[in-house]
């Protein structure tokens, strides 16, 4: 069977991997490291990079079980370890996507996947809320649900949901931290939310189950 697309673009990305100085992404973010491996935590999982062919893997039982991690993943991983700006912080500051220093265009992007991912969970507040608990969030006082969430350790993204009512349809957003760009690029952040919401959806079934 042939790759898929994103299969491909996915191993292109691993391999591209290897072009870049790993003792820098070490320092840089603290990484964890032995001879053959990165570690990074992403959306609540834990991932391994390979240091001599860049694959990337995450488990849920301490590498005794392994999955190669899928485009989303390692678009997101890859863009903060390849090409984040040296000298990267927070600013402290939420704002829209939109908002971010450095932003050139429009977040049209983001809305059929807001739309989509809010009539999931609308009707399902505590199952929300203990998804957002699974992965470390930190409760926060706008909206129905509201938490800070942490796709990467080092970096914070803050949901707030609103349940439909007889005048509004269920609102999602989400907020950034306005030096987000200086992590990762426009595009990549799009990848990020995909795989938290992916997450957020898959541990809300389990709740059902």
């Amino acid at each position: 069977m042939a790759a898929s697309n994103y299969n491909i673009t996915r191993d292109n990305a691993e391999r591209r991997f290897l072009n870049y100085n790993q003792e820098n992404m070490i320092e840089k973010f603290q990484l964890k490291y032995d001879e053959q491996y990165l570690y990074i935590e992403f959306v609540g999982r834990d991932y391994r990079i390979n240091r001599s062919s860049g694959r990337t893997e995450w488990t849920m039982d301490g590498f005794n079980h392994v999955e190669h991690a899928g485009f989303n993943e390692v678009l997101a991983i890859c863009d903060v370890l390849c090409d984040s700006k040296e000298g990267c912080r927070l600013s402290g500051q939420f704002v829209k996507v939109n908002g971010l220093k450095g932003t050139v265009r429009s977040c049209g992007i983001f809305k059929d996947l807001y739309g989509k991912y809010a009539e999931y969970f609308d009707g399902r507040l505590p199952e929300l809320r203990k998804a957002c608990e699974i992965l470390g969030g930190e409760k926060q006082k706008i909206g129905d649900v509201s938490y800070l969430l942490h796709p990467f350790p080092f970096l914070p993204l803050m949901l707030q949901f609103w349940e439909s009512d007889d005048e509004f349809p269920a609102s999602l957003k989400f907020m950034w931290d306005e030096n987000t760009l200086d992590f990762l690029r426009y595009e990549t952040t799009y990848y990020v939310l995909g795989h938290v919401l992916e997450r957020l959806k898959e541990l809300m079934e389990l709740e059902y189950r």
